[in-house]
């Protein structure tokens, strides 16, 4: 049984992974790692995970996925950086359901099944005073460094997804008992 840890065969599990994802409907790690080994790759459960992460595959109820080529194909040409940069902002603009600052929080709403590719591509991509997420099924919770940075992030995410941001409660309950 071969044993692809090694930086340089990285890239033939990675390989082999997407073979198994694109044949055979695979519902954890578990069935994938039994599936890897059937096929003479040894792979620990964190260096799967990491490698899951990397290939950018998604859990499904069917099971794991690749995301759309057809909205990644625009993707191949830029760097690495912005490649992440532009799918965070994909993700945004499909994903986002409502975003909102809590303090240093940030309170992000989506789809059920959205907010772990989401959250994970918040934590692949680098972004000033973001410290990390918390992603859920429908709800993602980033960490900023300050509430003023939680707020610009906030705007940010609204400006992407297009998104017209609420008035807060508080302020329509006095503009009315103004009038």
């Amino acid at each position: 049984m071969m044993n692809i840890h090694a930086h340089g065969d990285a890239l033939r599990r990675r390989e082999e992974i997407l073979r198994i994802v694109r044949s055979t409907a695979v519902r954890s790690q578990d069935e994938l790692m039994a599936e890897l080994q059937r096929h003479g790759v040894r792979v620990t459960q964190p260096t799967l995970s990491r490698d899951l992460r990397e290939l950018g595959l998604v859990k499904t109820p069917a099971g794991y996925v690749e995301p759309d080529a057809i909205s990644m194909a625009p993707v191949a040409a830029f760097t690495p950086r912005e490649s992440r940069e532009h799918r965070l902002e994909q993700l945004f603009r499909e994903s986002v359901l409502s975003a909102e600052a809590a303090g240093n929080l940030v309170v992000i709403k989506t789809p059920v099944a959205a907010a772990q590719p989401l959250a994970s591509a918040i934590d692949t991509t680098p972004l000033d005073d973001v410290l990390g997420t918390i992603g859920g099924d429908d709800t993602i919770f980033v960490a900023l460094r300050t509430p003023s940075a939680a707020a610009q992030f906030v705007r940010r995410i609204h400006a992407i997804a297009g998104i017209t941001p609420a008035r807060p409660a508080a302020k329509a309950a006095r503009e009315r008992t103004r009038a």
